[in-house]
């Protein structure tokens, strides 16, 4: 069974708000990224998406775990993604092909937020994406100095 789509409406925004790329914006700036969120859920062992896809999404767990793994070996997991994290970020930057697999290890519902959508909000909205730029380049610089040190 595919993951369904559709407008993330539960997706509530003191949960928004908890997410570090999302923690400067003011309660009318969380309105706006919650109308751009889609549902999706997963059955457990479904497959987000596939090393080698194209990147096209942030995902946020909403309910449920998420692993990251090499392709099809989620029993050495590279990351385990729990509720109120998030992950697949690059992906807002640049739609290079996927460098591991997600999958759900139980049922999951999962918010996205498309790349398509932060460019549209580059052209609409600029100040509230710039805030969310640079809370993206502060996210990317914690997990370049933890992995370095």
């Amino acid at each position: 069974m595919l993951g369904f789509l559709r407008a993330a409406v539960g997706t509530d925004l003191h949960a928004l708000k908890s997410l570090s790329l999302f923690a400067d914006l003011s309660p009318r700036e969380l309105k706006i990224v919650q109308g751009l969120l889609h549902e999706r859920e997963y059955l457990a062992g479904e497959v987000i998406f596939d090393e080698g896809e194209e990147g096209n999404a942030l995902y946020i767990v909403r309910k449920g775990r998420v692993v990251i793994c090499r392709q099809g070996r989620p029993e050495h997991p590279i990351a385990e993604i729990g509720a109120g994290s998030f992950f697949g970020e690059l992906a807002l930057l640049d739609p290079a092909p996927r460098s591991a697999q997600a999958r759900a290890l139980e049922p999951c519902q999962l918010a996205v937020f498309f790349g398509s959508d932060l460019l549209s909000l580059l052209e609409t909205e600029s100040r509230l994406s710039s805030r969310i730029l640079f809370q993206f380049a502060r996210h990317l610089g914690r997990r370049l100095r933890g992995t370095v040190l």
